[in-house]
C-alpha cells in the first residue's frame, strides 16, 4: 500500500505537537506536587481529549469519504442536539425536530457522500428552510412561532449545513491532486484549530485590549492578530501539502482563520444569550461538540466554495 509522504509528515507534526503538550503538562503536574491547580488540570484534560479527537479524526480520514461522512454526520447530530437543548421548543415542534434530526441531517450527509453537489448545497437553505415552518404550522401552535422556527432553521444551518462542507472537501476533483484530498481536509482543520489555540496563547501573553468583552471577555485584539497571523504563517508554510502555491495557501489561511474567529464569536454570543458557559459536557476539557467545532462552522463553507470555484 502506498503511503503519501506528505500526509505522513502532517500526521507526524500533529502527533509531535501532542507529545510536546503531554510532556509539558506532565512536568507542570510534577512541579505542583501531584496536586495541579485548576489551570493545569484543565490543560491536562484538554490535551487528553485532543489525543482522542485526533485518533478518531485520523481513523475517519483513513477510511475515506464514507468514514469522514459518518464522523462529521455524528458530530452534526450531537451539535444539533446541544444547540436545540439551549433553545427550548414546544410540543408543536416535536415532529419538526424529528424531521430535522432523523431525515434532514442524514440526508444532507448522504448527498455529500454521493457527491451530489447540486442538491446538498440547497437542501438545508432551501428545502429545510421551507419544511421547518410548514411542519410547525401544521401543529397549530402559533405562540412564539417565528422565534421557534428561526431557532430550528439556524440550528440546521450551523450544525448540519456548514459542518457538512468539511467532508465535502474530499469530493472535490482538483486537477493534479487526485486522491490527495485528505491532506486538504487536514490542512483546513489544522489551520483553523491552531488559530484558536494561538489566539488564546497570544491573548494570555500580550492581551490588553478586549474586542467584545460582553460576549467573549477572553478575546483580545492582541490575541486575535497574533493568532490569525501566526496560523496564517503556518498555513503558508504548509502549502506543499495542498494544491495551492505559497501565496494562495497564505491567503486562504488568512480568510479561514478570520471566518473561524467570527464563527467562534457568534457561537459565544448565543451562549451568552442563553446564560451558559459551554454547549455541553461531552468532551472533557472542551465542553460540548459545538464548543469544539464552532470555528469550523463559518470557515468550512467559505473554504469549500473558494477551492471549488478556483481550483476545480
Amino acid at each position: 500500500m502506498h503511503l503519501d509522504p506528505e500526509l505522513l509528515w502532517l500526521a507526524g507534526g500533529i502527533i509531535g505537537l501532542l507529545v510536546l503538550s503531554s510532556t509539558i503538562t506532565f512536568f507542570l503536574k510534577l512541579r505542583s506536587g501531584g496536586k495541579p491547580n485548576a489551570v493545569v488540570a484543565n490543560l491536562d484534560a484538554r490535551v487528553k481529549a485532543w489525543w482522542v479527537m485526533v485518533a478518531v479524526f485520523g481513523v475517519a480520514l483513513a477510511t475515506g469519504v464514507i468514514g469522514s461522512v459518518i464522523l462529521f454526520g455524528l458530530m452534526s447530530f450531537f451539535a444539533l442536539r446541544e444547540f436545540i437543548t439551549l433553545t427550548p421548543t414546544r410540543a408543536g415542534d416535536h415532529r419538526t425536530l424529528f424531521w430535522a434530526f432523523f431525515i434532514v441531517t442524514p440526508l444532507q450527509y448522504y448527498l455529500v457522500g454521493m457527491e451530489w453537489y447540486g442538491l446538498f448545497t440547497i437542501l438545508v437553505p432551501v428545502y429545510a428552510f421551507i419544511l421547518v415552518p410548514t411542519r410547525s404550522a401544521l401543529a397549530g401552535d402559533s405562540e412564539h412561532f417565528l422565534e421557534r422556527t428561526a431557532k430550528i432553521q439556524w440550528a440546521l444551518m450551523v450544525c448540519v449545513y456548514c459542518v457538512s462542507h468539511v467532508p465535502a472537501l474530499l469530493t472535490l476533483k482538483i486537477r493534479g491532486y487526485e486522491g490527495q484530498n485528505s491532506k486538504l481536509v487536514l490542512f483546513f482543520v489544522l489551520v483553523v484549530q491552531i488559530s484558536d489555540v494561538l489566539q488564546y496563547v497570544w491573548g494570555k501573553l500580550l492581551g490588553k485590549h478586549k474586542i467584545v468583552p460582553t460576549i467573549s471577555p477572553n478575546k483580545t485584539v492582541e490575541g486575535f492578530w497574533g493568532g490569525v497571523l501566526s496560523a496564517t504563517g503556518i498555513g503558508t508554510a504548509l502549502w506543499w501539502a495542498t494544491p495551492f502555491n505559497w501565496w494562495q495557501a497564505g491567503l486562504l489561511s488568512f480568510l479561514i482563520t478570520l471566518m473561524g474567529f467570527f464563527g467562534g464569536l457568534v457561537m459565544s454570543a448565543i451562549k451568552r444569550d442563553r446564560g451558559v458557559k459551554d454547549y455541553g459536557t461531552l468532551i472533557e476539557g472542551h465542553g460540548g461538540v459545538m464548543d469544539r467545532i464552532d470555528s469550523l462552522c463559518f470557515a468550512a463553507p467559505i473554504f469549500f466554495h473558494l477551492v471549488r470555484y478556483f481550483f476545480t
